[in-house]
Formats: C-alpha cells, structure tokens, sequence
C-alpha cells in the first residue's frame, strides 16, 4: 500500500533555460507518494526505464483494485486522466510539490534534505532518512532522479521524456527543483526511478 499525501491545487511557474522559455500551469488538486517507490526493502527502485515506469503504474493499480492509468500498446501509452490510478506526475506536479507551492529552489539546507555526490559514498540510501518538505514528501531532492509523464521537447527530441530531482552521483549544482533532464523513454539506469502520483477522484486531471 503507497503512503500518498494530498497535494492541494495551485499554480506553478516553469522554465526551460535551453530554450529561454516561461510558463504558467493551473493544477488541480491531487495526491502524490510520501517516498519513492522502493525494491522488497527500503531502497528505491531503480534501473527503470520510462516505459517500465509506466507499466509498473498500472500493475501496483491491479494490486490495489484501481483502475489503470495508462492504455499501452506497443510503444504508445495514453493517460486516461479520468483514472484515479497510479501514474508519474507531471513535471509541473513534480515541481510543485517539491518544495510544498513555494518558488523555492530547495525546501531546506542540503545536507538535511538530499543524498548527492557530497554524502552519498556513490550509492543510493534507504527512503525517508532525510527531511521532509513542508507536506511530508521525502527524497524529493537526491537519492535518485524520478521519471515524470512529460514529453521534453518533441520537436527537437522527439519522443524524449523529463526526468527531475537529481541523484546520488550529481553535485549540488544539478540538486534544484527546477533542474530539468530528459532522455529517451527506453533509457534506464542506476539513479532513476519514480514516484506515484494518483488524480483526485472525480476531478479531471490537467
């Protein structure tokens, strides 16, 4: 069973230095997972790709007796947002809830909140050891980046998905909550996992 935390609607301002673009996003409400996902034991999931991601959504739903949040086939996934099952966030959900609707590029000093290459000894830690944010999300910051739903740029990268919140690996400059990376959604590796985001029943998703 996910411990998820309700994240109440609001705005959040987005940028893309690459491209030297700004921009707003309403939110609705909805709820996203105090931790990410983790193995047998505490340690986070990770090695995932963005399509084993978006099947591991649908599968932790079966378990629960939700309905699923994605229609797969083959290569193409489509987002029933109608859905109250699991799913990635969005990038702007992501965001937002990082540091709890404030513009604050992190919730609290460093060492306190996030696992990164400074303290990290080149490995991921246990959930939850670290501070929370103001709604009780742990190891939004650190430990590993998490997939989100979000194509990057399909002009340019095609088919490309966003990934947020750094790793162990990364030094304190790659450790934000407007830090944006992106790969191709078959890419998988050893700091790269995710956390659940659920829409709020009954209240379509944006």
């Amino acid at each position: 069973m996910q411990s998820m935390v309700d994240i109440p609607a609001g705005t959040i301002a987005l940028r893309d230095d690459r491209l030297g673009t700004r921009w707003q996003v309403e939110l609705s409400a909805f709820r996203l997972a105090r931790f990410p996902v983790t193995d047998s034991g505490d340690l986070p999931l990770t090695g995932l790709s963005w399509y084993d991601a978006i099947a591991l959504c649908n599968q932790l739903s079966a378990v629960v007796g939700l309905a699923p949040a994605y229609v797969i086939d083959g290569s193409e996934v489509r987002w029933d947002t109608d859905s109250p099952g699991y799913r990635l966030p969005t990038e702007a959900e992501w965001q937002y809830a990082c540091t709890a609707g404030t513009p604050a590029y992190r919730y609290g000093p460093l060492e306190d909140i996030a696992w990164y290459a400074d303290n990290s000894a080149g490995r991921a830690h246990a959930v939850g050891l670290k501070a929370p944010n103001a709604w009780g999300l742990h190891d939004m910051l650190g430990n590993i980046w998490e997939w989100c739903w979000d194509l990057y740029d399909p002009a340019t990268y095609g088919s490309y998905r966003i990934f947020r919140g750094g790793g162990f690996a990364d030094p304190e400059r790659s450790i934000g909550s407007t830090v944006r990376r992106r790969s191709h959604p078959t890419f998988a590796i050893e700091d790269l996992g995710l956390r659940l985001a659920q829409s709020v029943e009954g209240v379509k998703a944006l």
